[in-house]
This record gives structure tokens, sequence and C-alpha cells, in this order.
């Protein structure tokens, strides 16, 4: 029987090329391959490397020495325990979160996956459980899936971690981030997020990867590392696709 299924799967992905041709995740321009992107967009890509600080994952622009932090996390040090992004939010990269999100593009997630995982693997090896940001009920329908959750998916399926989508839940229906200033982004989350009734087991004591598709202030993934932490969480990292170059919280 799996002789039969590996000669249909290998029969079936050509004819899956010719009726669904690879395209770059930019640029919508022909790939030999997919997930990918072409070099034109390549280039736009501005990945995260170090030099940056080891607390918010913050670029520096010259390397300052390995544990260095930022002005940002001595000022206002974070309640997660550290925070890795692949990208910088912006240009081809703020276009895939938004495709993603509102374009139900699902086929950008293994290449997005792949990248969080290069940046978070220090974060990844010290986790026990991969959990994502979760959506409310209501934003959840009308989405029709959480972006945040398939990339959490995606992860702890190759890294071959415990994924946990129901243990946190957003209790109430915030408003959406975009246009909030950080003061107004901080009370709109306050207090939403909670570890589900039953669940706490899934969460005490062990360390937990928080998964969630862009960090700007960091309002959304502090009071979701809150609710964990709670909940007996014995420490909370941020793994997200791309984080905005300045500023943090």
């Amino acid at each position: 029987m799996e002789f039969v299924r590996r000669g249909l799967s290998r029969f079936a992905r050509p004819i899956g090329r010719i009726i669904y041709p690879p395209v770059c995740a930019g640029c919508g321009g022909a790939l030999a391959e997919a997930p990918a992107v072409c070099p034109g967009c390549w280039r736009s890509l501005r990945f995260i490397e170090r030099p940056y600080c080891e607390v918010l994952g913050l670029p520096f622009s010259y390397d300052l020495g390995r544990g260095f932090l930022s002005a940002e996390a001595i000022a206002d040090p974070p309640v997660f325990a550290r925070l890795r992004a692949a990208l910088v939010y912006e240009t081809l990269a703020a276009r895939m979160v938004a495709s993603l999100k509102y374009a139900d593009r699902a086929d950008l997630v293994p290449l997005m996956a792949a990248w969080m995982r290069r940046a978070g693997g220090e974060a990844i090896a010290d986790c026990d459980i991969v959990v994502p940001v979760p959506l409310h009920a209501r934003r959840l329908i009308a989405r029709r899936f959480n972006q945040s959750a398939e990339l959490a998916r995606a992860i702890a399926r190759a890294e071959r971690l415990a994924y946990a989508p129901l243990c946190l839940r957003r209790k109430r229906a915030t408003l959406s981030q975009v246009g909030l200033g950080p003061a107004e982004r901080l009370e709109n989350v306050r207090g939403a997020f909670e570890v589900t009734a039953g669940r706490e087991a899934e969460v005490r004591g062990r360390r937990v990867l928080l998964v969630d598709d862009v960090f700007t202030t960091g309002a959304t993934v502090s009071a979701a590392t809150r609710a964990l932490k709670r909940a007996g969480a014995a420490e909370v990292s941020v793994l997200v696709f791309a984080r905005v170059a300045a500023g943090a919280g």
C-alpha cells in the first residue's frame, strides 16, 4: 500500500506543477521550485542576523559584542525571556504577512516557517511546547484561519515539538492593533488572554515558544506571556516572522 501511495505521489507532483506552477512569493513570477522567492525579491528582504539585542532581537547597525542589550531592553525589560524574528517588517516581508493574514495565502506558510526556524534556533532548542497567539472566536470565523497557528503548527511539526493550539485563548474581542499607539495597544490587549480551563497542565513548569506573525510594540505577546506565566509556565520565548526595526516593548 505504501508503494502505491508513493507511486501516486510521484505521478501527481508533476501534474500539480502544470496546473499550479510554482511562483515567487513576492512578485508572482515563475520559479522552478516553490516555496521560494526570485533573486530580485530576495534582495528586498532584510533578514535579521547578529549583531542584535539578545533579549528583543532588535538589529544593531554595528557589532557591540555578544550578549549586548538594546537601550529598550534595559529601560523596559520584557516579560518574556527573549524575542527572535526572521525579518525586518518592511517591503516584501510586510506584504507576505498581509497576504497570509488577509488573502488566504496559506502556501506561504512553509517558507515563512522555515525562515522562522532558522532565526529562532536557540529558542526552539530550549522550548518544550509551541503555542500560537490565538484569535478571538469571532475573528477566527471571519478570517477562517489563524495565521499564527499555521506558522506555529509548521514549526512544531518540523522540529517534532508538542503543539498546543488550544491551551491559550483570547477571552474577549479586541480591536485591531493596526493604527493604535503604544499606550492604546497595551490597553487594548490588557487581560485579553487566559490559559483555557483544564489545560493548565500543558504549560505548567514548561518552557513555551509563543509564535506570532509580527512584533511591533510587543503589547500582544506581552499580554499572552503574562497569561502563560500566571498558569505556571517556567519560561516564555517569542518567535515571530517579522519585527519592526526600531522601537520595542
